[in-house]
Formats: structure tokens, C-alpha cells, sequence
């Protein structure tokens, strides 16, 4: 699972990598929050559609609510396993949800991400801040969904628009990194822009969703740091950025 993203800067960032981006509204998403933002918090993020021949900003959840989770013991069950959709069964499951809703696509605008290395005979996994060589942003293709069971929104009234993020198969370096758990050796689906962009067009065939979700980042496109922490409320010793890299001794290097 890709549980924890970044996002260190303002949101004009956002504006200047998509031409002619309409905003549909701001309320929900916490800049103050910066640096750090967890799935599992189901909380509003900027997200980037394409409707009506415009990119649109909207803040939406990170999770999914589907109808068939119609109680709220259903919802607190199943919502942590809508955080992510496994790029495999976008189009090989057709009973799938993810299938059902693939022409819902979106873009993730992320300066990196977080991710946990476990190490032999170590008690704490290391902490990992990852983005893209040589892009100060990027976006991670994810799919997008309006729940018209649920309550509106209570401070726009609006249906509420919920979005997954997409996983595949970690490359060699990430393999390293997210290397324990039930869903070890994953990864987001990082792209090329070109690619991102691409993701978005509404022309997009199961043969083109296929050949993008089909792309391997190779590991030098990629810049791994270990980290102090990510979801501890203890302020770092030196007072640098959570993002900052962080000198763990005797860390064990990882193999190009």
C-alpha cells in the first residue's frame, strides 16, 4: 500500500504544471498540514480531472466509499482497502470495482512520497521520503468516484467525490525500500508526464490503460532519502524539514 504522500509547496505549483486549470473550489485542504498526508485519515486532497475539455482542481477524499458499503460497520471495515486499487485488477477483473469505474481517472499532484524499509535485527523500520530526479512535482494516476448514497457534503453540498491511488509492482530500488508487510514489494505507479497527462484524456481505450499501467519507472528516475520520521508529532532534533534527509547510523546502503 502507498499510505503517506507529500506535497511541500503552495498550491500555485499545482496551477503552473496543468494550462487553463479551473478551480472547483478550495475548503478542506490544510496547507498548514504540509509535507505529510495519510490515507488512512480520509481526508481532502487536491486532485486534477478532465471534464468538459478543462483540467479541474476539486478536493476530494482519499478513500473510497462504494455502495455496497452501505453501513457504517461496512465503511470502517472495507474504506482502508479503497485507499489504493492494485493496477492488476483495473482491467483483468471485470467483477471488479476498480474495472467499473476505469474512465474515472485522475492525477495525484505529490512533490514525493513516504515509504517504511524494514532491516534486519533493526526494532523500527527506516523511514523513506521518495520523489521523481529532476521534477520539483509530479502527479500519481489514480481513479475517482462521486458516492450519490451517501449524506451531501456538509459545507459545499455537494455529492462527495472520493479518489483511490494506483499500485503495481515495485521496481528494483523500491523493492528494497517497501520490502515487509501484507502488501510488500508495491509501489505508486509513477510516470513520465507525458504519461500523466495522457492518463487524463478522454479518448483513453482499455488498450491505452493497459500500456500505461503496464510502465515501470526504472530506479534511477527515482531519489530515495531516508528520513527522522513521518507520522511522529515529535519535532525533528535539528529542526530541519520532515522531508530533510537524516543520517541513520549504520544504515545499510541501497543496491543501484
Amino acid at each position: 500500500m502507498c499510505l503517506d504522500i507529500a506535497f511541500y509547496s503552495a498550491l500555485q505549483l499545482i496551477d503552473d504544471y496543468f494550462p487553463d486549470l479551473i478551480h472547483d473550489g478550495e475548503i478542506g485542504f490544510d496547507l498548514d498540514k504540509g509535507m505529510h498526508f495519510m490515507a488512512l485519515g480520509h481526508n481532502r486532497y487536491p486532485i486534477i480531472i478532465a471534464e468538459n475539455g478543462h483540467y479541474h482542481r476539486k478536493n476530494f477524499e482519499w478513500g473510497i466509499i462504494a455502495e455496497y458499503m452501505d453501513t457504517p460497520e461496512k465503511i470502517k471495515a472495507m474504506r482502508r482497502s479503497m485507499v489504493n486499487a492494485r493496477s492488476e485488477k483495473i482491467l483483468a477483473d471485470k467483477r471488479s470495482f476498480w474495472n467499473r469505474i476505469r474512465t474515472k481517472r485522475c492525477l495525484i499532484p505529490v512533490t514525493g512520497i513516504y515509504e517504511h524499509r524494514e532491516i534486519i535485527g533493526w526494532k523500527n523500520k527506516v523511514p523513506y521520503h521518495i520523489r521523481l530526479k529532476d521534477r520539483r512535482m509530479f502527479a500519481l494516476p489514480g481513479l475517482y468516484h462521486y458516492n450519490t448514497k451517501l449524506p451531501s457534503d456538509p459545507e459545499t453540498g455537494e455529492v462527495r467525490g472520493m479518489f483511490t491511488l494506483i499500485t503495481r509492482a515495485a521496481n528494483p530500488l523500491m523493492r528494497q525500500i517497501h520490502n515487509s508487510g501484507d502488501n510488500a514489494f508495491r509501489m505508486p505507479l509513477f510516470l513520465p508526464k507525458e504519461l500523466e497527462l495522457e492518463w487524463l484524456s478522454p479518448n483513453l481505450t482499455d488498450e491505452g490503460i493497459e500500456r500505461i499501467l503496464a510502465y515501470e519507472i526504472p530506479s534511477d528516475q527515482l531519489i530515495a532519502e531516508p528520513v527522522f520520521s513521518i507520522r511522529s508529532r515529535t519535532p525533528r532534533p535539528d529542526g530541519q524539514p520532515k522531508t530533510a534527509p537524516w543520517p541513520w547510523p549504520d544504515l545499510p546502503e541501497l543496491i543501484p
